[in-house]
Formats: C-alpha cells, sequence, structure tokens
C-alpha cells in the first residue's frame, strides 16, 4: 500500500472569485503543495531532488469540482501515489471540507520523471518507489485513458494571447501547470464577451457558469516572454452543461503547448443550482460550436 499523506488549508479571502467560491485554479495549488509535503514526508525534498538532479513535470491534471469551498472553509487534502510506471507516475487526490467531511472535488495528475539538466525522462529509481510505497503497489495502476479527441472545430474559433509573465514561473523556469488554468479561465471569460456575455451581463441575468470538470494534458514547458496564442470553441451542449476546448501553442514556432477538456455548466447566481442553458445565450454563440457536436 502506498503512503497517504493530508494536508489541512484553511480558505482565504483572496482565493475566492466573484462568485464567492474558491477559484477553480486555487484547487490545483492546493494539489500542489500537498504534492510537495507527500513527497519530503517520504524522504524526496527539493534539497534531495537538487542533489539528485532530477524533477517531476506534470503530464497531465483531472479534476473534477463536486461542491464550492467558501471562505473560512477548511480542506483537507488526501494524496497518494497510485502507480509507477518506468519513468511516470500517478498521484491522486480526494478534498474534503472539513467541517462536515463532504467530498469537495477528486482528481489525479500524472507526472513524468526528467533529468534536471537535459530535461529528458530516466527511469523512477526503486529506492524511491519503495519510499513511496513501502508495502509496495498494484501490479496494475488506474487505467490511463487516452485524452479525449476533440471534434472539429468550426470556422469561428476564439483566439486570445498572452505573454508570460515573470510571476508564472516555477523553480524550473517553466510556467507552472496551475497558471496554465488561469490563461484557460481568462480565455473563457474573454470568449463570453466576444459574443455578447461579459459577466456583467451574466450576473444581471442572474446566472453563472463554473467547471464541473477540467482535463489538461501539457505538451512542452513555456517560459518567461514566450506569446502564447489561446484557441477554444465548445461541444455537446446539454440541459445546463457544455464541453469547451482548449489548445495553448507557442507563437513563434506554432509548437503545442497543453491542450484542455473543460466542462461548464449554468447555475443560478442565488441557489447555485444548475439551470438550463438560456436560448439567447445559446444563440450567440452558435457560430462557435464545434461542427459535429
Amino acid at each position: 500500500m502506498p503512503l497517504v499523506f493530508e494536508r489541512t488549508f484553511r480558505v482565504r479571502h483572496y482565493e475566492c472569485d466573484p462568485y464567492g467560491h474558491v477559484n477553480h485554479v486555487n484547487y490545483l495549488r492546493y494539489m500542489q503543495q500537498a504534492a510537495m509535503e507527500a513527497s519530503a514526508a517520504a524522504g524526496y525534498d527539493v534539497t534531495r531532488y537538487r542533489e539528485m538532479g532530477r524533477l517531476w513535470f506534470v503530464r497531465e491534471t483531472d479534476i473534477e469540482y463536486l461542491h464550492p469551498l467558501v471562505y473560512g472553509d477548511t480542506v483537507i487534502v488526501k494524496t497518494w501515489v497510485q502507480d509507477f510506471r518506468r519513468v511516470r507516475s500517478r498521484r491522486a487526490y480526494e478534498l474534503r471540507r472539513a467541517s462536515d467531511d463532504l467530498l469537495v472535488a477528486q482528481a489525479s495528475t500524472d507526472w513524468v520523471f526528467l533529468d534536471a539538466r537535459t530535461q529528458r525522462p530516466v527511469t523512477v529509481p526503486p529506492e524511491m518507489i519503495a519510499a513511496f510505497a513501502p508495502d509496495g503497489l498494484p501490479d496494475q495502476g488506474a487505467r490511463r485513458d487516452p485524452f479525449p479527441t476533440p471534434p472539429p472545430p468550426p470556422p469561428h474559433v476564439f483566439t486570445t494571447r498572452v505573454r508570460v509573465p515573470w510571476h508564472d514561473l516555477d523553480a524550473a523556469g517553466h510556467v507552472n501547470n496551475a497558471n496554465y488554468m488561469v490563461y484557460l479561465e481568462e480565455c473563457g471569460i474573454q470568449v463570453a464577451a466576444a459574443y455578447g456575455w461579459p459577466p456583467e451581463r451574466m450576473f444581471a441575468a442572474g446566472f453563472g457558469i463554473v467547471a464541473r470538470h477540467y482535463r489538461i494534458e501539457y505538451q512542452q514547458a513555456a517560459r518567461y516572454g514566450d506569446e502564447l496564442i489561446l484557441a477554444t470553441w465548445y461541444s455537446h451542449p446539454r440541459r445546463s452543461s457544455a464541453v469547451r476546448h482548449y489548445t495553448i501553442t507557442r507563437a513563434s514556432d506554432g509548437a503545442l503547448i497543453a491542450r484542455a477538456s473543460v466542462t461548464w455548466v449554468w447555475i443560478d447566481l442565488t441557489t447555485g443550482q444548475p439551470i438550463r442553458i438560456p436560448p439567447d445565450f445559446a444563440a450567440d454563440f452558435a457560430a462557435n460550436r464545434a461542427l459535429e457536436s
């Protein structure tokens, strides 16, 4: 069995968004910190990785949001390693509200073990596996589903650009993986405004849009000064939800940096309950809908 690590966080006011909920990206930041401390508890802290000349690079994040957290809540993040596969490892997470043990989110991250100098994958050493799973791991971990192939984009794909600022980098000099979610969320706000639905109009109409499920695949690292192009379109509209697809490419060479699939849910701002997507909203976005959704 793997080591199970728990870390408690008290929600700070500045972590909340205009809905009064903890912003989606801050769940990911709680997970990151818990993973760092879990690794240190197993004997692999930042200093040891530096001495080894090794680091972990997040390949994919999958997070499902079940209930919102608000200012003053305490959240317990439980995390454990699910498997090791030569150069990769998957870590699982459960986030629960301390006051009533309510499961508020569940997630996994897929990591790749790299040589810090060459940035090439290297085999996870057996002593590391033993440290994280002293009683062993199942012979085969959770199956890795391939990243979902998005439907063909429509002619009217929305695009926006961002130039990577210094404060978005991590200790490895890469854009921290949580900050890609910041870029995606801002892109979502911009595309809504471009089609006539800025936040002010949605607030006036009494509804909001919140994420139910994020899946992000990281292909390459972005660095300071890179100009990134974000492109987005949507598919699979249902009564109260739709899936929005994103790609992030580097402007200088067209390299795919990351891609994402996000399920968004329309909610009543008073009750917090899902509502039917307003017909006028759906009509305004028709041109941005995937060709085969």
